[in-house]
């Protein structure tokens, strides 16, 4: 005789048996305590997360002969049947070979019968498989069903259920188990059970089984008959690490090590996304990665490594590769040639690929902060001077030890001034440092009319000193002085910007390419005040004005 599996063996027979799904469970509770039960009920959620279960001790709390606080008693006469699955009270009916309009016709005959306990409880599976004649002949009876008749209809996918029938039912959501209630769950089972099993094997069952209690207990009852040991596989952290490494001659590596193994193409191409969908939501929102705690500081670093734009880009191309397989006589050459366009982004010419090269660049550009950024000046090859626009920039960084402070910025005002934008750079060229205290930086001009010229760019500079030194800097103006003080020891007169100087910083970033010419007009010049107003009023006269006697 085979062995019971453990998902049979340990399948819930009361509520609270239940695991992860309190909401669940609370509901139905009240519903029969206070004797206000549904007459048809509309499970939904994954595989394995307790549908059909709970289906099944709703119909044995309904027909209990002595029920407790909601809960059935499990030692009377329907409760035993309903576990033995010969009970008169509970019909299981399977929608996805059932799914015909006969099938429903048949279903409504027994309804109206009458049954030896309190209700007749329907439970039909993976009702969305149902054909639209055989959703049409059961919804008037889900309307008006007979009062001791209970449905409860379970599905995977409650979006192809039509809109009809989810209104007449009461829809309760089954979620997939946290990893801790699983993890509680497997150990006691293998207490239970008197199994050997080691804690890698259950590390690898709870990551197979991926929050649903049924596969897990399958992982666990195969890696406990293979002597309770981890199977030796292929982790996903060596195609991740090869996408981090940019390595493509490890991705191939392990992908050859896979099949050869077993792997299906598929299966991992999937596993590998599931890998990188818990580094996606460790980035993210961390709270919702369901892994042991050793794993999740795994994947948190590779996901810190990887950053998020390639953990996109990654699952954008195998999920791409997924659909793709459906069809395709080598599934094996697809995932290859996924990976290698994964680690060898500077050989791929996709926009994707592009958007990363580019996002490395800027990486790396905000690394190294702390060094100017040197654009080449470009040369016109007639004139060999350097082309109008393309004037080399400098950009100055605060220091690698932190922000500019007071003394250092008088102290380096020339190099500060040498990162300005050209317009103002052309103007505060000629501006010297007097002394800066508590954020207020006293400059002064050589003259009267330079300082107003500076004063015009006060904001812009204002707020680009404030950038470099990380804190707000105001500017103020000293008395122009054009000849220096008896105390201090004389200075070379500062230059003055001419405008010629001031015209060249103006035009210094321009682009030719994006000036037009300015429409040619006539000259009028040569023409009279008098004819201009003829033109300008049309049919007037010229009338001499009278001379006074």
């Amino acid at each position: 005789m085979a062995v019971q599996s453990l998902y049979r063996r340990y399948r819930p027979r009361r509520f609270d048996e239940l695991k992860g799904q309190e909401h669940v469970v609370r509901a139905l509770q009240n519903a029969v305590i206070h004797h206000r039960e549904g007459q048809a009920y509309l499970f939904s959620g994954p595989r394995g997360t307790g549908k059909t279960s709970t289906a099944r001790i709703l119909a044995k709390v309904l027909n209990c002969e002595e029920p407790e606080n909601g809960e059935p008693c499990g030692i009377c006469n329907s409760c035993g049947a309903i576990d033995s699955g010969n009970s008169y009270d509970v019909l299981e009916l399977d929608a996805a070979s059932n799914n015909g309009v006969e099938n429903m016709r048949d279903l409504i005959e027994r309804s109206s019968l009458g049954n030896p306990g309190r209700h007749r409880v329907f439970i039909l599976d993976e009702v969305h498989m149902l054909s639209k004649p055989a959703e049409a002949a059961l919804l008037k009876t889900l309307e008006e069903p007979p009062p001791h008749v209970v449905f409860v209809l379970a599905t995977t996918d409650p979006q192809k259920v039509s809109e009809t029938i989810r209104s007449r039912t009461q829809h309760l959501q089954f979620h997939l188990l946290p990893m801790h209630d699983l993890d509680e769950h497997v150990r006691w089972v293998i207490k239970d059970a008197n199994l050997k099993v080691s804690e890698a094997a259950i590390a690898q069952v709870l990551t197979q089984g991926g929050g649903s209690a049924r596969d897990t207990l399958s992982a666990l009852e195969l890696v406990a008959a293979g002597g309770g040991e981890a199977d030796e596989q292929l982790s996903p952290d060596e195609f991740v690490e090869a996408i981090i490494d940019r390595d493509p001659g490890r991705a191939l590596g392990a992908t050859a090590a896979a099949i050869q193994r077993g792997a299906d193409p598929r299966m991992l191409a999937e596993e590998i996304v599931r890998q990188l969908r818990e580094c996606f939501l460790s980035l993210m929102a961390p709270d919702l990665v369901q892994l042991p705690e050793q794993r999740k500081t795994l994947v948190a670093d590779q996901a810190r490594r990887m950053g998020a734009s390639t953990v996109v880009r990654a699952i954008e191309v195998l999920g791409e590769i997924l659909i793709e397989m459906r069809h395709a006589p080598d599934a094996r050459l697809l995932i290859e040639v996924a990976l290698v366009k994964l680690t060898s982004v500077n050989n791929a010419n996709d926009n994707s690929s592009l958007i990363a090269r580019i996002e490395r660049l800027e990486a790396g550009i905000t690394r190294d902060a702390s060094a100017p950024m040197v654009r080449p000046a470009p040369i016109n090859a007639a004139t060999g001077k350097v082309q109008l626009g393309g004037k080399a920039t400098v950009k100055v960084a605060a220091p690698s030890a932190g922000p500019l402070s007071d003394e250092q910025l008088v102290s380096q005002w020339a190099d500060v001034v040498s990162g300005f934008k050209a317009l103002a750079r052309a103007v505060f060229s000629a501006v010297s440092a007097v002394g800066c205290v508590d954020g207020v930086l006293t400059v002064s001009a050589p003259n009267d009319a330079h300082q107003r010229k500076a004063q015009e760019h006060v904001a812009a500079v204002e707020a680009q000193l404030s950038s470099i030194t990380g804190r707000k800097i105001t500017i103020a103006f000293s008395a122009p002085t054009t000849r220096p003080s008896a105390a201090a020891p004389a200075r070379a007169k500062a230059p003055v910007a001419t405008d010629e100087q001031i015209a060249e910083a103006v035009f210094e970033d321009v682009d030719p390419s994006q000036l037009t010419s300015a429409p040619t007009t006539k000259s009028t010049t040569t023409t009279s005040v008098e004819d201009q107003l003829a033109k300008a009023f049309p049919g007037s006269k010229l009338v001499e004005k009278p001379k006074k006697k």
